[in-house]
């Protein structure tokens, strides 16, 4: 085939016919570029408010009060991330969380998953990647419901769904109590990943709140 280069201003025509069938098809520069750049800023989702952070000092009475509850206690092992996602609750505005743990730090980030809402169950997901379209292994923890399939999607499509609230740091949180919340910005998931993949010997003991507020 021959390659002709045309120059093309503001509505021209660009006609390509075929060899074999003698078809003809007829596109306009101006519009294919448009409906391009329509798409992909539907894509892209609205950007997201910094949470409110703070700490406490009350390290000794937070455990001893989560350590009494179901699920307020569990054990990020070497290597792993450990996200809890939180479905907004339609009797609330605000999501908050508190975590600590043992000894020794983690990493935490907060990220938004817009997507609707069809269980207000929390669950917990266990990977070896913070990235959320890699995360396959689920793990449940007793009282909270598994999370099962997710919808499946190209990589794209899956990048465009999350926000990032907060990237994940390394937290001091064996020596005060995190804590922070955000207002809902719409319907959707949060995802508060707890990061451990940066430690190849210690597990992690944390301790966690996590509720909504009207």
């Amino acid at each position: 085939l021959t390659s002709y280069h045309v120059p093309q201003g503001l509505g021209d025509i660009v006609m390509i016919q075929s060899d074999h069938t003698g078809a003809v098809d007829i596109l306009s520069a101006e519009l294919e570029t448009a409906d391009l750049l329509g798409e992909q800023r539907k894509a892209q989702p609205p950007p997201l408010a910094a949470p409110t952070m703070w700490t406490t000092e009350k390290m000794k009475e937070f455990k001893a009060k989560m350590g009494k509850e179901k699920n307020g206690r569990m054990v990020v092992k070497r290597g792993e991330v450990v996200t809890i996602r939180v479905p907004t609750h339609p009797d609330g505005k605000c999501i908050c969380w508190e975590f600590a743990t043992d000894d020794y730090d983690i990493g935490f980030g907060v990220y938004f998953d817009w997507t609707t809402v069809t269980s207000t169950a929390i669950t917990v997901q266990v990977s070896e990647s913070s990235d959320e379209e890699d995360e396959e292994d689920d793990e449940e923890i007793e009282g909270l419901s598994p999370v099962g399939d997710v919808e499946r999607g190209s990589k794209s499509y899956l990048r465009n769904r999350y926000g990032e609230i907060m990237p994940v740091y390394r937290r001091n949180s064996h020596r005060e109590v995190q804590a922070g919340s955000h207002e809902y910005p719409g319907e959707g998931i949060y995802l508060l990943k707890f990061d451990n993949s940066y430690s190849l010997l210690r597990n992690k003991t944390l301790f966690f709140h996590v509720y909504y507020t009207s």
